[in-house]
């Protein structure tokens, strides 16, 4: 490649990173503030579906704009767009208007953002970066996201009492504008990226990119499994803070244990992937992180001290990055570009449905059977579906 692709890649990296700081932290405050303020199920039930209808959505639409437009200026413009609806909140806010309606409007807005956003960055990296490169990249990537979900909270909880949330909004739009303003005049792609945006149906072409999947076997086998996977990982996500108020008490520490056990976990996994790079086979290195995970799920089914508790939960974060990078990039290499951004809104259709699909099925069960045999019958299912995959010749082909 005739550029410096190392820098251009960590301009683009650092942007979305700065953005995504901003974003989460403020994410975090909009769901704190209206928990704390109603103190109602019902209302933290329908800021959940906020967040994540839209991108469930909206997800297939913005990967065939992915595909058909400049993905700089889509990101751009949805975390602008981001930016202005977190300034109208704000401007509301400190004038004293603070209404949860609002808020919810917000989320929405900002769920069509991260919708239209998401893909783009996904499909855009093999244009920054050198296919034998794309697996460290991605674990790079990963890393800063792992550690800018675990600090945003973190952040966000210490703000909350020492300032109104109505200023603490702005945290957002400053990032946001960090992150447009280095986006747009420090990153260059290496080539024109959309040479002509011919007059096309958006639902055509939708259905394009579902008869290219339906036809990839590959593709058939790695949703399928994604799926299966990020399905039955529900109740290791949502169920242990129950668990954990049920078997060793209602201290918030506890909780706080577990997130931060998690978070350590991914940010270790993901420099692992990046200096390791993972087996030579990709498929292998997803296999390998499916049975720590399923094993994992199981041993958090058998009761033990809350201290060992913690440590599976650290090994547990610790397989995401392994299953999550190697996947990207495998996608990065393997898909056709044109239908990039298609592919990529299918992976986030599912990655924002499976877990609170998995949360309605198996929640309400954790009232009538124990949270340990959820864990230790899905856990089961997780290893089984892993040696499975073994078996997807056309998966472990292209892996």
């Amino acid at each position: 490649m005739h550029y410096n692709w190392k820098k251009n890649a960590a301009v683009f990296l650092g942007s979305q990173s700065i953005s995504l700081f901003g974003s989460s932290l403020v994410q975090f405050v909009i769901t704190s503030y209206i928990t704390v303020q109603t103190k109602s199920g019902a209302y933290a039930a329908i800021a959940i579906l906020c967040a994540i209808l839209p991108m469930f959505f909206l997800s297939p639409f913005a990967g065939v704009w992915a595909d058909k437009y400049n993905r700089k200026v889509l990101i751009v413009l949805a975390d602008g767009g981001i930016a202005l609806c977190t300034l109208i909140v704000a401007i509301s806010f400190i004038m004293g208007n603070e209404s949860i309606i609002l808020l919810f409007v917000a989320l929405i807005i900002r769920a069509v953002g991260g919708a239209i956003q998401t893909p783009c960055v996904s499909a855009m990296l093999p244009d920054v970066v050198p296919e034998e490169h794309l697996t460290r990249v991605n674990g790079i990537n990963g890393t800063l996201q792992s550690i800018f979900t675990l600090a945003s909270p973190v952040l966000g909880a210490a703000l909350l009492p020492l300032a109104p949330i109505g200023y603490l909004f702005f945290i957002d739009i400053v990032t946001a504008v960090i992150g447009i303003v280095i986006i747009a005049l420090f990153f260059h792609l290496p080539y024109k990226e959309k040479k002509e945006v011919p007059k096309t149906n958006p639902l055509r072409d939708m259905k394009e990119g579902v008869r290219y999947i339906r036809k990839t076997d590959f593709l058939l086998e790695f949703f399928l499994f994604c799926t299966i996977f990020f399905l039955m990982m529900a109740p290791a996500a949502f169920l242990t803070p129950i668990q954990v108020v049920r078997n060793y008490g209602d201290a918030y520490w506890r909780l706080s244990a577990i997130e931060v056990g998690w978070s350590v976990g991914m940010i270790v996994g993901g420099i692992l992937i990046t200096l390791w790079g993972g087996l030579r086979n990709k498929v292998y290195t997803m296999i390998l992180s499916a049975v720590l995970m399923g094993a994992c799920t199981v041993a958090l089914g058998i009761k033990m001290p809350f201290g060992p508790y913690v440590v599976v939960m650290g090994i547990f974060g610790l397989a995401m990055p392994l299953l999550n990078t190697p996947a990207m990039t495998l996608l990065q290499e393997k898909v056709a570009p044109e239908y990039m951004g298609r592919v990529f809104g299918v992976m986030t259709m599912i990655n924002t449905a499976m877990m609170p699909l998995g949360m309605v099925i198996f929640g309400p069960m954790a009232d009538v059977i124990s949270v340990e045999i959820l864990l230790i019958v899905t856990g089961v299912v997780i290893l089984v579906a892993a040696l499975c995959m073994k078996k997807a010749k056309a998966l472990v082909a292209v892996g």
